[in-house]
C-alpha cells in the first residue's frame, strides 16, 4: 500500500536517513577501531557479554533501517486475511447396528 501523505513520506524518509547514518557509523566505528574492540572483548568476565550486546545493537539498528527503507520504496509484507472457521458441532454418538453378544449365566 503506497504512502498516502507527503508528511508521512517525509517522516519515513527522515527516519530512513537517520537509521542509515547510524548503521554506517556503527560499521565504520567497528572497522576503524577493530584492535581496541578485540582487546576489550577478550578481557573475559563481564566483558564477555559485550560481543553479544554489540550484535544486538547492530541487528536492531540495521533491521530498523532496512524496514524503513523498504517501506519508503513501497514494499510491504503481505497480511493474511482472518478467515472465519466454520463451526463444527461435536459428533453425536451413533447406535451400533451390529448385535452384541450377550452372555447369560
Amino acid at each position: 500500500m503506497p504512502i498516502k501523505t507527503k508528511e508521512k513520506r517525509r517522516k519515513l524518509l527522515l527516519k530512513t536517513v537517520i537509521l542509515g547514518a547510524a548503521s554506517a557509523a556503527l560499521y565504520t566505528a567497528v572497522f576503524t577501531h577493530s584492535n581496541t574492540i578485540v582487546e576489550l572483548f577478550a578481557r573475559g568476565g563481564f566483558y564477555a557479554a559485550l560481543p553479544i550486546a554489540t550484535v544486538f545493537v547492530f541487528s536492531f539498528v540495521h533491521a530498523s533501517f532496512a524496514g524503513a527503507f523498504w517501506s519508503l520504496m513501497g514494499v510491504e509484507a503481505a497480511t493474511k486475511q482472518a478467515t472465519k472457521r466454520p463451526t463444527v458441532s461435536a459428533p453425536r454418538p451413533t447406535q451400533s447396528r451390529r448385535p452384541r453378544l450377550r452372555i447369560s449365566a
